[in-house]
């Protein structure tokens, strides 16, 4: 003999599929949403450029990492890539203290191109902003470090700024 479903379970199971059929017949009829797209502004002749980041003489290294990256950004890719000079002078233009600044030499003790370049520039009592390229880099690099003892930045040899 065949199991029977109790009668109020029955009409509610064939209630709710009564119910899933009329809503997924009404989703069917019911039109697509509109997609509406935001309109993009139009160029104008006013549009800035993005500012260029400005030295934050009361901020910390890492306010200012931005200035030092740009200014060393623009020796990379010009073709003094290689001359420490171009490094200093660039950060002295960009506001930096000539005085609290290091780098290494251009070239090894035979007079070969360095494989690295690095140099900094003293931030405060105990931060550093260096930077590093050269063919070992293939790219410019730079960070925010601690000083090292007696307030340099830089480990080993560097080279007097004297010009």
């Amino acid at each position: 003999m065949p199991r029977r479903t109790p009668l109020p379970l029955a009409r509610a199971t064939a209630g709710l599929c009564v119910l899933v059929a009329v809503s997924l017949g009404l989703a069917a009829c019911a039109p697509d949403p509109v997609q509406t797209a935001e309109p993009s502004p139009a160029p104008s002749a006013t549009t800035a450029p993005p500012a260029e980041p400005v030295l934050v003489p009361d901020g910390t290294a890492a306010d200012n990492l931005p200035v030092f990256t740009a200014a060393a950004q623009a020796v990379w890719d010009s073709e003094r890539r290689g001359e420490g000079r171009a490094y200093i002078d660039a950060l002295i233009g960009a506001g930096f203290d000539r005085q609290a600044m290091q780098v290494t030499n251009d070239a090894t003790t035979v007079g070969n191109p360095a494989e690295s370049l690095q140099f900094s520039v003293r931030w405060g009592e105990e931060e550093c902003l260096i930077g590093q390229v050269g063919p070992s880099t293939g790219a410019l690099v730079t960070e925010v470090m601690p000083q090292l003892a007696e307030g340099r930045c830089l480990i080993g040899a560097t080279r007097p700024i004297d010009w």
